[in-house]
């Protein structure tokens, strides 16, 4: 059986997470979140791609990698692109692979700003509020595709 590869991608500002808003996005860190998402994909037998960029023009070529390089699926949490990249909401849709928007808090209980999702209009799930377990459901979402 060959394995299958989940990316998973972050956005502007995760880079911090553990010591950034922990009272809303908590203290774990983005390594933390990879680790437990590496652990997970192994008991899967899914490989995962781990990367982080607060650039939006890189997720939007990782995203353009993700359909060349054969992958399963994409776990995106494009943070604060979430709520204005267009180019986002292309690129998800020219790719024709399924992407789980993903987010550590629920963007719906936050500032109205936050409730508009460009990702989300062409995700085909959407896993929130559920801090760093929010990537782990959206793995096991993944992994069911």
């Amino acid at each position: 059986m060959t394995q299958r590869t989940v990316m998973v991608l972050n956005g502007p500002n995760l880079n911090l997470l553990g010591t950034r808003e922990p009272e809303i996005y908590g203290h774990d860190t983005l390594d933390d979140i990879a680790a437990r998402l590496v652990a997970r994909g192994a008991e899967l037998g899914i490989e995962i791609d781990c990367r982080q960029t607060n650039h939006e023009g890189m997720l939007v070529d990782w995203l353009h990698e993700a359909r060349e390089g054969g992958v399963h699926a994409v776990l995106l949490n494009a943070g604060a692109y979430t709520h204005t990249s267009i180019a986002l909401l292309d690129a998800i849709k020219a790719i024709q692979l399924p992407v789980i928007e993903v987010h550590l808090s629920d963007p719906e209980a936050r500032e109205s700003f936050r409730h508009l999702s460009y990702v989300g209009m062409a995700a085909v799930d959407c896993v929130k509020g559920l801090g760093p377990d929010s990537y782990l459901v959206a793995l096991d979402r993944a992994a069911a595709l």
